[in-house]
């Protein structure tokens, strides 16, 4: 292979890589998790990029005395949420990477 094919194939790569990781992107949007707190009394909906899609608070909650509590406890499941969309993110672009053939340990910016 000549410098000139090598060169060639370097930008193909290049470009599917940057296509991969497009597609991996828009599907981490599309990807949703729930993050939970109270034993299910607030219920957080995120996308695994960290977008909040929705927030469920149980009507058994809803007392001014206990506003303190229910600030917590949305807290904690935007927290659990978003421990739970970085790990759907991390698993997707370990896939992407693992698409590449590349070995095992190597990061590439923004993938990890």
């Amino acid at each position: 292979m000549n410098m000139e094919e090598m060169m060639r194939a370097a930008q193909e790569a290049a470009q599917k890589l940057q296509q991969q990781m497009g597609e991996a992107q828009a599907k981490l949007d599309q990807l949703e998790v729930e993050g939970v707190s109270g034993g299910g009394l607030v219920k957080i909906r995120c996308s695994a990029k960290g977008r909040i899609l929705g927030v469920a608070i149980d009507d058994s909650l809803i007392v001014p005395a206990d506003k303190q509590m229910l600030e917590d406890l949305v807290a904690a499941a935007f927290n659990d949420a978003r421990g739970k969309a970085d790990q759907a993110a991390n698993a997707e672009m370990q896939k992407v990477q693992q698409g590449l053939g590349l070995p095992p340990g190597f990061n590439l910016p923004g993938m990890g």
